[in-house]
């Protein structure tokens, strides 16, 4: 009897390896699943500003493009 107790101490942290990290994954609580939907709400507001703002400093540097060749015609037309 104390052999077949030990025995099954023994490979039951095995079996519970052997399953995969996924499978793990997916008795997650309600408040996890809260909390990674924020995490990634919070990580698709910070790479939309980001492609934002870049979006904006390509227009910025377009628009001086284009004052700068309007200033360049207007000196040669002189």
């Amino acid at each position: 009897m104390k052999r077949i107790a030990a025995f099954i101490l023994l490979v039951a942290p095995s079996v519970a390896w052997s399953i995969p990290a996924n499978a793990q994954h997916e008795n997650t609580s309600i408040g996890e699943n809260g909390r990674e939907a924020k995490k990634s709400s919070r990580q698709y507001q910070k790479a939309s500003k980001k492609a934002a703002r870049k979006q904006r400093k390509a227009m910025k540097k377009y628009q001086k493009a284009q004052r700068k060749a309007a200033n360049q015609q207007q000196h040669r037309a002189k």
